[in-house]
């Protein structure tokens, strides 16, 4: 940071950290005992489309670094194209493997990353619900470095109480984005 930034106010975004996504197993623990909300096994990467035979090459790098694993059907991994034209990498993991799950979406967006598609990623997300059928997220900002809670109700409306709530829960144990304006609703995600 220049001298001309500290007296103009600006600072420069914080760096993505994709180590924090392996929080979320000591969150997931936190959320279950205080909100009584489990793993989907369900969780996803949202990137901006790219077009051209590099991101080809990446997405196929990806598919064969997912199914790796031999134990998975691959069948468990599936590409999709939501109504905003953004692409999203769904993973499913049994909802006791919450590790390889993060340690799935930990390695696409390495790979994005690492092939220089940085720039292109917006969130990774991992599904949890309850015993009386609500669902909820926990989003990771790449580019903010930041996780915030995502609680859809029908009709495109949130909870925000329990979004808010949510975010007391886990404050320990990730990185929680402070402005709630970046809070953005990811309606019908993969994963969700």
């Amino acid at each position: 940071m220049g001298f001309l930034d500290i007296l103009l106010g600006r600072t420069r975004p914080a760096a993505p950290d994709l180590d924090r996504l392996f929080g979320l197993p000591s969150a997931a623990v936190t959320l279950q005992a205080a909100a009584e909300f489990t793993p989907t096994g369900r969780g996803s990467v949202c990137f901006t489309t790219v077009e051209g035979p590099a991101f080809a090459r990446i997405r196929q790098d990806m598919t064969d670094l997912l199914n790796a694993d031999t134990e998975r059907d691959p069948s468990s991994i599936e590409f999709s194209r939501d109504s905003y034209g953004y692409s999203w990498l769904l993973s499913r993991r049994g909802p006791d493997d919450l590790a390889s799950l993060v340690g799935d979406l930990h390695a696409v967006n390495t790979a994005l990353e690492g092939s220089g598609f940085g720039p292109q990623l917006l969130c990774s997300l991992v599904g949890f619900g309850n015993a009386e059928g609500r669902t909820l997220a926990l989003v990771y900002l790449y580019k903010r470095g930041s996780f915030y809670p995502f609680a859809p109700l029908p009709g495109e409306k949130r909870d925000n109480a329990l979004e808010l709530r949510i975010r007391a829960v886990v404050a320990d144990d990730l990185h929680i984005e402070s402005d709630l304006s970046r809070w953005f609703p990811v309606w019908g995600a993969p994963g969700l």
